[in-house]
């Protein structure tokens, strides 16, 4: 397998749910594709990635075993794309082939995201499956993470996640296991941001400190079908988990804007420094 094309210095950094290192000889089939697929990216693109990490059911902690796998990166490019009249793309979107789902957002617009307070940026930093990092810079975005998090702009993301399974995904009566997890999981963000005021954790494990202990035992049932399940699996509408949607759904909408804004100092400057050192240290003179 081919080696990211990156600056000496730059490990290959890969982890399962935080706690083990996948050596190179250990590698899955599908990590070994994921990171030659990066390494063609390099290659193909003239870019560096600093960060790729897992984004979907399989980092949030309830995968099936058909589930995609959700790779996010961040890359930049070398100094000289940044000095233009005309802003260029600053994505990369590729189709889903065999299970493999990537997609990629350019270091500028990834700290104007962070600055923005993107919901979907703040849960690709705290995945717990990393496939490449540049040394440090997961560290050091981390400490804008609570800075920069707008609790009524998180809120709202994951009241829109919700909303769509209330509006849309549960009104038959069989409904897809894989939607109910997905609003379950968005509507326990929403509870923690409204409770505890601050940015809610990405793995479902985590959340669940703030799940009703009445709906442990149904949740628990569900996760150990989901599973084994697909992900077109569907079972009965569950009337109780239904009803904590709509109620969640509910004490979240009224208590959005009572909620505290960022007070933080501007982060603008110091976002700055550290796109011109990642440019640096991605591509050095």
């Amino acid at each position: 397998m081919g080696k990211i094309n990156r600056p000496v210095g730059f490990p290959l950094v890969c982890s399962t749910f935080g706690s083990f290192s996948l050596l190179y000889p250990l590698l899955t089939l599908m990590h070994a594709r994921i990171h030659t697929t990066l390494t063609q990216l390099e290659a193909t693109h003239g870019i560096r990635i600093l960060y790729a990490a897992e984004a979907g059911s399989r980092a949030w902690g309830f995968p099936s075993p058909t589930s995609d796998y959700d790779v996010r990166f961040i890359y930049c490019h070398p100094a000289a794309w940044y000095l233009t009249l005309d802003e260029g793309p600053d994505t990369l979107n590729f189709p889903v082939e065999g299970l493999l789902d990537m997609g990629g957002w350019e270091l500028r617009k990834t700290l104007k995201l962070l600055r923005g307070s993107n919901a979907a940026l703040f849960e690709w930093l705290q995945s717990p499956i990393v496939y490449h990092e540049a040394p440090g810079f997961q560290a050091g975005l981390a400490p804008f993470l609570p800075r920069t998090f707008n609790l009524r702009a998180g809120l709202h993301h994951y009241l829109g996640l919700v909303r769509r399974g209330l509006t849309t995904d549960f009104t038959a009566e069989q409904v897809r296991l894989k939607r109910l997890f997905y609003a379950l999981r968005s509507a326990l963000a929403a509870r923690w941001i409204r409770t505890r005021h601050a940015l809610p954790p990405m793995q479902f494990a985590q959340l669940r400190a703030v799940l009703p202990l009445e709906l442990e035992a149904e949740v628990t049932e569900l996760l150990a079908l989901k599973a084994r399940a697909d992900e077109k699996t569907t079972v009965d509408r569950p009337a109780v988990l239904l009803t904590f949607l709509e109620q969640e759904y509910d004490a979240a909408t009224a208590s959005r804007d009572t909620l505290p804004v960022p007070q933080g100092p501007e982060p603008t400057t110091e976002l700055n420094q550290l796109l011109q050192h990642w440019l640096h240290v991605s591509f050095p003179a």
